[in-house]
């Protein structure tokens, strides 16, 4: 070959690498310009086809890559601040409620009638029902022994006892603070926009103060919180998840750097639902093995590596939906020319098929998975195994995430009771992310793990068809009643399946209530 066609040759290939990337770059150009620009649904554009499915497809995911990136408007740096003492001004004008505590034995200690002679102030406290923002003051009624006073010429005076403060020394009750979380994780207000609500009812408080106030009353749940844990990883089938979080004042970590909220729930089938957040300063494997400690069931979850290294006792199920998303963006890649792909229609029946199978029982869907599923997916490898891509395309990516996840995806033949995506967990992954919108960020760890914990509380609670705001009211004023160092059947009446809203049925008395 002479020296002409050498360099002929040469050209050739640089020309054909220079193509390819040239193809790679407007392939990308034009799937960033659709997710920018284009539809955000995953629905196909042929009405027939994805109609039949569920809504799974038709929001962006939250989770995975595409909530590693937390935007500039989020970051803040810590500014350091002035030390203030408390402030808590309540106005003259709210309504108020005054209860004195009356002494349960009217005798004194030789059995003689004691005689009410006054009160002595104990605290105020704000009380919040949903319509209604009351202050009451609390008193203890005084008494005084005639007969005693008689015998040696000197007063003896008794009260009754004030239940113990929610908070020492703070005008919260269990009311109040429900609604300030009810505020906060539900409606997604930051503390900051609540603080302004609050001011115009006529209470004035401080970001401070309601930040203290969710991180100390966390404090007094947890013990419920650990127990939700526990009967969680007693259950066969759980879902997991992960998304970033950022904590300003994580020790010996800068303050831009990447904390993780993890979610773990229930299957849609557990008769026992439970929705379980908890915060890692980390996304490593070694944390997915401490939140999945003493687990040997049955996980479903997405192809990030840190799961590997659970142990053999658990089982790992894949997520179809996580694999048809990357076939769907390798259809949509060009703008306004969407065309259904082999795979995507493969897919598509798949999910087809496992909405019509929704309300079979767990054997029953297993059977028509190994009549109906299997051949589907035994079609999807084949179409895989022969399939050729660029690695970085659209198309090689999805086509690499698949045959890495193949052994998981092909676990779901093997289980009726799990479903054939892993929605739901990203969708509990979801909430916390539209807080996080709002948040933005947590000061300290105690911030985020307190988050955590109202969130494992509230979504729990929500998907056992309770009303946040009375759970959270009742099971903070029961559980800071009970001992500090409680039974676990002590607790096991406010899991959320457990637990009865008394105020159905009987509303409480007051003990007392002073005219």
């Amino acid at each position: 070959m002479s020296k002409t066609e050498e360099l002929l040759q040469e050209t050739l290939r640089q020309n054909s690498e220079l193509m390819k990337k040239i193809k790679l770059l407007n392939e990308q150009v034009a799937y960033l310009t659709n997710k920018l620009y284009g539809r955000h649904s995953e629905k196909m554009e042929n009405p027939g086809q994805l109609s039949l499915l569920d809504n799974s497809f038709t929001e962006p995911e939250q989770t995975g890559n595409q909530s590693e990136e937390i935007s500039e408007s989020q970051t803040a740096v810590p500014v350091k601040r002035h030390h203030r003492t408390r402030s808590e001004i309540i106005s003259e004008g709210l309504p108020v409620e005054e209860t004195t505590i009356k002494r349960e034995d009217d005798h004194c200690e030789h059995g003689h009638q004691l005689i009410p002679v006054g009160k002595h102030f104990v605290r105020k406290v704000i009380h919040m029902i949903p319509g209604k923002l009351f202050v009451e003051i609390i008193n203890e009624e005084t008494y005084k022994c005639v007969d005693c006073e008689k015998l040696d010429g000197c007063s003896h005076l008794y009260h009754g006892k004030a239940p113990q403060a929610l908070i020492a020394h703070s005008i919260a009750t269990p009311s109040l603070i429900a609604e300030i979380l009810n505020q906060k994780y539900v409606l997604g207000t930051p503390i900051y926009r609540q603080l302004k609500e609050w001011q115009r009812a006529g209470v004035l408080l401080s970001e401070t103060t309601i930040a203290n106030w969710i991180i100390k009353c966390a404090a007094i749940v947890k013990p419920l919180y650990d127990l939700l844990h526990q009967r969680l990883i007693e259950q066969r089938f759980l879902q997991g998840d992960e998304t970033p979080y950022e904590v300003l004042r994580e020790p010996n970590k800068p303050a831009r750097s990447k904390s993780y909220i993890w979610v773990i729930r229930s299957i849609s089938r557990s008769d026992k639902p439970i929705v379980y957040y908890v915060y890692g300063d980390t996304r490593s494997g070694k944390f997915a093995q401490k939140i999945y400690q003493n687990f040997t069931g049955v996980l479903q979850c997405d192809g990030y590596a840190g799961y590997n290294l659970l142990t053999d006792s658990i089982t790992r199920v894949g997520c179809w939906a996580h694999v048809r998303r990357k076939f769907y963006d390798d259809a949509n890649k060009v703008r306004g020319h969407f065309k259904e792909t082999r795979p995507l229609a493969i897919l598509n029946e798949m999910f087809r098929l496992e909405k019509q199978w929704s309300k079979l029982s767990s054997s029953e869907r297993l059977d028509r998975r190994s009549k109906s599923l299997k051949p589907l997916i035994d079609s999807f490898w084949q179409w895989c195994d022969q399939a050729e891509a660029l690695p970085k395309s659209r198309l090689g990516k999805a086509l690499i995430y698949a045959q890495n996840q193949r052994k998981a995806l092909n676990q779901i033949l093997n289980f009726g009771e799990i479903d054939l995506s892993n929605n739901a967990s990203e969708r509990n992954m979801k909430s916390y992310v539209i807080g996080r919108k709002n948040w933005l960020f947590s000061t300290s760890p105690k911030g985020a793990e307190a988050n955590a914990i109202w969130m494992s509380l509230i979504e729990s609670a929500k998907a056992n068809g309770l009303t946040p705001f009375k759970y959270l009211q009742d099971i903070i004023e029961k559980i800071s009643k009970l001992p500090v160092f409680m039974k676990t059947e002590e607790l096991e009446a406010y899991l959320p399946w457990n637990w009865q809203d008394e105020s159905k049925s009987t509303i409480p008395a007051k003990m007392a209530v002073a005219k």
